[in-house]
């Protein structure tokens, strides 16, 4: 065996040996909840934003109960690191995402059309928000922004459609949980 094919084998067998070692500690040691912010949770819509770490953590109010607050706010994190914020404000009336007021929350905001419940939507880069009724004995309407960390990569049409897919699966989930009828 010769000097350089020695070398470039110790190389190859160094370099393999870090990368197993390496790959030992990761991916991810902790499990999704059925539920999160007091409403359930579907792990597949969430899977997108979810990255290799040890715990998983629900943190803030419980959405269902805001404490006559009228809003509530919780975070989802994966080793400290943000992965979702979610929150749920309850108003007097309907709220245009599309608007001008709301043009601030928003990178790059688009229109969700064809909702499948009454209501107005919009996606962002990294957040969707939706205004829809709710006709509870504590809310006419009800207005729900979800916020994926800038952590969130990959491209960017796909991470858009995941922030939306998983809006669309929660909001409905948010309004039986609050006790909506509209």
């Amino acid at each position: 065996m010769t000097k350089v094919l020695r070398r470039t084998a110790a190389c190859a067998l160094t370099a393999g040996l870090a990368l197993s070692l390496t790959a030992c500690g990761s991916g991810r040691e902790y499990t999704v909840p059925k539920e999160a912010c007091g409403i359930s949770i579907n792990e597949r819509t969430l899977d997108p934003f979810l990255f290799d770490g040890k715990e998983l953590k629900v943190v803030g109010d419980s959405l269902i109960d805001t404490k006559g607050k009228g809003q509530g706010r919780c975070e989802i994190s994966v080793d400290d690191w943000l992965v979702a914020n979610l929150e749920v404000d309850k108003v007097d009336k309907l709220y245009d995402p599309m608007g001008d007021l709301d043009s601030f929350r928003f990178k790059n905001r688009d229109e969700i059309k064809d909702l499948p419940f009454e209501g107005l939507g919009a996606v962002g880069d990294y957040n969707a928000m939706v205004s829809t009724g709710c006709a509870a004995p504590t809310a006419d309407h009800l207005v729900v922004l979800v916020t994926i960390s800038l952590k969130a990569g990959g491209d960017v049409t796909e991470r858009r459609e995941d922030i939306q897919d998983f809006t669309l699966d929660f909001v409905p989930k948010a309004k039986k949980a609050l006790g909506c009828t509209a």
